[in-house]
């Protein structure tokens, strides 16, 4: 099998698409597939990039041109709002909870999430966490218990927050957050990068100078770049072990 033909392989088994840091996990390892390279990152970077059976739909995200009408019915917001709505939201919450694994993080979403696809599994099987740490009291824990991934530490603290804010209110998101300003945490908006004069705007309100030097804005296409270098980095590092 030639390499090309193994990443077409990787693609399909994923649902059409990958990141970049999917197609670094699972290409290599398409039975009869041949590398001679304990790191093939460059090649599939290379094959994405100059073959045509494939597409980039944004930064670090690819999808073959075969399935091209049917990936983009995911994530084209102006062929199917009411899909790509929810298919975004749950694609990038999965992207973030995998960045948290790989950076060795406890990882967890909610409950009424564990069941939402992502790639060709449910966000329950990505997230290694089934029970949410009760690191506080029980009026605060409830707003915990809401945010669309939380990263926790190995003292079982929580280290970082995550909203996906597709087509929400990030003002709602900015209150949440500031429940938990006695806490050492980084709170994190993940939106399309059109939102970020919004999420500007509502971080200057004076109301949330306690909380303004430690929320952060991950655009979309960022957090699809940082998944495919992490992968990248962690692989690499096992390569050598």
């Amino acid at each position: 099998m030639k390499q090309y033909e193994a990443v077409i392989e990787a693609m399909k088994q994923n649902g059409d698409y990958a990141t970049l840091g999917q197609l670094y996990q699972t290409a290599p390892n398409i039975p009869g597939s041949e590398w001679k390279t304990k790191t093939p990152f460059a090649s599939i970077r290379r094959i994405v990039q100059e073959h045509e059976e494939f597409f980039k739909i944004r930064p670090g995200l690819w999808a073959l041109t075969a399935e091209k009408e049917k990936v983009m019915r995911l994530f084209s917001e102006e062929q199917a709002p009411e899909i790509e709505k929810e298919y975004t939201h749950a694609f990038f919450q999965g992207l973030v909870v995998e960045i948290g694994n790989l950076k060795g993080f406890q990882t967890f979403v909610p409950a009424q999430d564990k069941n939402k696809p992502f790639s060709q599994k449910k966000l329950g099987e990505v997230a290694n966490l089934a029970e949410f740490y009760k690191f506080t009291y029980e009026e605060v824990l409830k707003q915990a218990l809401t945010i669309d991934v939380t990263w926790f530490n190995e003292r079982r603290y929580p280290a970082s927050f995550f909203e996906i804010e597709h087509s929400t209110d990030i003002h709602r998101s900015l209150l949440k957050f500031m429940e938990f300003q006695d806490f050492r945490v980084v709170f994190h908006i993940v939106a399309d990068n059109r939102r970020k004069a919004e999420f500007d705007s509502k971080l200057a309100l004076t109301a949330f100078a306690p909380i303004k030097q430690l929320v952060k804005f991950w655009d979309y296409d960022a957090v699809s770049t940082l998944h495919s270098k992490i992968s990248e980095t962690v692989l690499a590092e096992q390569a050598l072990k």
